[in-house]
């Protein structure tokens, strides 16, 4: 701690305003589950299997603008587990978060809502999916590995890349 005042031009007034030149960045105003589907179809038999069941798991991503100016952006997880004999269980999850994006230039905008937004928002959807396969009475809990999302947005830019090229005479 110490007693030194702060320089004349260090008070307030200016507090959020920032410089043009300030690097571009955002905030989390709130997150949410917009949607939340569990399906125990087999219970209790579906309780008592012998070994690990089959995942498919099912990643999707969405991000808009608001007449407000804020950004909505959505995780979508859907997970299904099952064995040879029975529907293990079912679990979609729709989690959105609610951003305000601050200096940030244009060709960087898709990107942020696309990378950065999901990886601030997937620990809480990877918890809310663990929580409802416990719920259910699964255990251990399913628990979702980490997800690339850079990975899945440069898939979805290489895809759409290769659509564009695909569709001659379209520009």
């Amino acid at each position: 701690m110490t007693d030194a005042t702060p320089p004349a031009d260090a008070n307030n007034a200016n507090e959020g305003v920032l410089p043009q030149d300030a690097p571009g960045g955002f905030r989390i105003l709130a997150q949410y589950v917009k949607d939340l589907s569990f399906e125990n179809p087999k219970a209790p038999e579906s309780l008592r299997i012998d070994g690990k069941p089959a995942i498919d798991m099912n990643v999707e991503l969405a991000a808009q603008g608001r007449p407000d100016g804020l950004f909505e952006v959505e995780l979508r997880l859907s997970v299904k587990a099952t064995t040879d004999q029975v529907s293990v269980f079912h679990v979609e999850l729709v989690y959105g978060g609610l951003f305000q994006l601050t200096n940030v230039q244009p060709q960087d905008i898709e990107p942020l809502l696309l990378i950065e937004c999901p990886r601030y928002l997937f620990p809480y959807a990877r918890e809310i999916i663990s929580r409802a396969t416990a719920d259910g009475g699964f255990y251990p809990p399913f628990m979702i590995d980490p997800i690339d999302f850079t990975g899945i947005y440069l898939a979805r830019q290489q895809q759409a890349a290769a659509n564009a090229d695909a569709q001659p005479g379209q520009a």
